[in-house]
């Protein structure tokens, strides 16, 4: 598993939707100009994101894009796997989009990937949007005590 450029912007747009969420929407130029994403290339992942359910948006005064489940009901893995595919490293391991292999039965690299998927599966599909919030704020509280001391 690789996550491309375009599915770390799409988690940190949704970081930036969740830190927002029940404030009403968000500005695609708001979520471009705080996390330094191209506006154009945005449009799109929120697009994509709002066409496999997450999302909704709103046109006019008061638009942009807002969350439709609370963030503790989304995980990472459900973002990953929209924008990048498959959390498997091999496609003979993956349950998402599985491709056999003649070979996987006896394959001893195959077992291996398996234990890589598993990990990485339990990691991204047990933390949520909210659980990343809560991070977030924590970091930023941490570095608001270190300049006050300074």
């Amino acid at each position: 598993m690789r996550i491309s450029k375009k599915g770390e912007y799409a988690l940190r747009a949704m970081i930036d939707l969740s830190l927002n969420f029940k404030k009403g929407s968000v500005q695609i130029h708001e979520i471009s100009e705080k996390e330094k994403i191209p506006k154009k290339f945005l449009e799109h992942i929120l697009l994509e994101l709002k066409k496999a359910g997450l999302l909704q948006s709103k046109r006019g005064i008061g638009g942009g894009y807002c969350l439709i489940k609370p963030p503790e009901e989304i995980t990472l893995a459900q973002v990953i796997r929209i924008i990048d595919g498959p959390l498997a490293p091999l496609g003979c391991v993956s349950e998402w989009a599985h491709i056999s292999c003649p070979e996987e039965k006896n394959c001893g690299l195959q077992s291996v990937m398996l234990e890589v998927r598993n990990a990485i599966v339990k990691i991204l599909e047990g933390i949520t949007f909210a659980d990343v919030c809560k991070r977030t704020k924590g970091m930023l509280e941490k570095r608001s005590e270190r300049i006050i001391k300074k």
